[in-house]
């Protein structure tokens, strides 16, 4: 089985939230909590897969969510230039994880079916289900498919030799969790199927959610597949940074080598 590198990419981060912002029912509901912005890349010699691809200026003022790092611009450190890559894996099609689709032009997608399905469907005519959703963004994703550049899957599927797809859903309809293998073990990329430690470890749901018992169902599944339970990452956890060593540059982490540092909630 192929072995891959995987660097996660910190574009943006929201400090002032709270811990109601991130799990149901806490009990210390208004104590701060922060959240990171990532992507991932998967990297075998030549070839680069992106994970997700965070979102851009303009969508950071429509939003009045800065980031702080373009997209395109925090790949330089990794050599790397937003015509360079040619395959994106998309989670799901929130804004913070499509946003930046138009900025990878020559990027073949990976999507599940369930997700186009859900973002172009009946359920976008509710306020609450919509508003992670941006229609330029979608609409990106649409014309991809149009011009022969995006994949879909339905359920599990390989990518290449040590990367796989894993439809979860639970917090959009169509939410895939990527698995890499790496000299550490399988590690599961778990996108916002586990925004935080705590979600998955304790079996918190984070607020937003189309179905609770998928997302709660699972936190378990991206623990199976999974070598242990060290290797689920998170989506949005700042520990991520500190559990995990350096990259090349500030923004970015080292994920393949391994935790470096025990988990501590």
């Amino acid at each position: 089985m192929s072995e891959w590198e995987i660097h996660a990419i910190k574009y943006a981060d929201r400090n002032a939230r709270t811990r109601a912002d991130s799990f149901m029912f806490d009990d210390n509901h208004d104590a701060p909590h922060a959240m990171d912005y990532y992507m991932w890349l998967l990297r075998q010699g030549d070839r680069n897969i992106l994970v997700d691809t965070g979102y851009d200026h303009e969508e950071a003022r429509l939003r009045d969510r800065p980031i702080r790092l373009d997209p395109g611009a925090a790949l330089a450190p990794l050599g790397l230039t937003p015509d360079d890559i040619t395959e994106i894996i998309v989670t799901h099609l929130h804004y913070d994880h499509a946003g930046g689709l138009a900025l990878f032009p020559n990027a073949h997608l990976h999507l599940q079916a369930a997700e186009m399905a859900f973002a172009t469907g009946p359920c976008m005519c509710h306020d609450t289900l919509r508003m992670p959703f941006t229609a330029s963004h979608v609409c990106e994703a649409v014309t991809r498919l149009y011009r022969g550049k995006l994949s879909f899957h339905d359920g599990d599927a390989q990518i290449a030799d040590g990367v796989s797809v894993h439809c979860i859903g639970g917090h959009s309809r169509g939410l895939q969790a990527v698995r890499v293998q790496t000299q550490a073990g399988a590690m599961v990329l778990a996108s916002d199927a586990a925004h935080f430690y705590e979600n998955f470890m304790r079996a918190k749901p984070f607020p937003i959610v189309v179905d609770v018992q998928d997302m709660l169902d699972g936190f378990g599944r991206l623990q199976r597949l999974a070598s242990r339970p060290e290797l689920v990452v998170p989506g949005h956890d700042p520990m991520v940074r500190s559990i995990f060593a350096p990259g090349v540059a500030d923004h970015i982490t080292r994920l393949d080598f391994g935790p470096i540092k025990e988990i501590v909630l």
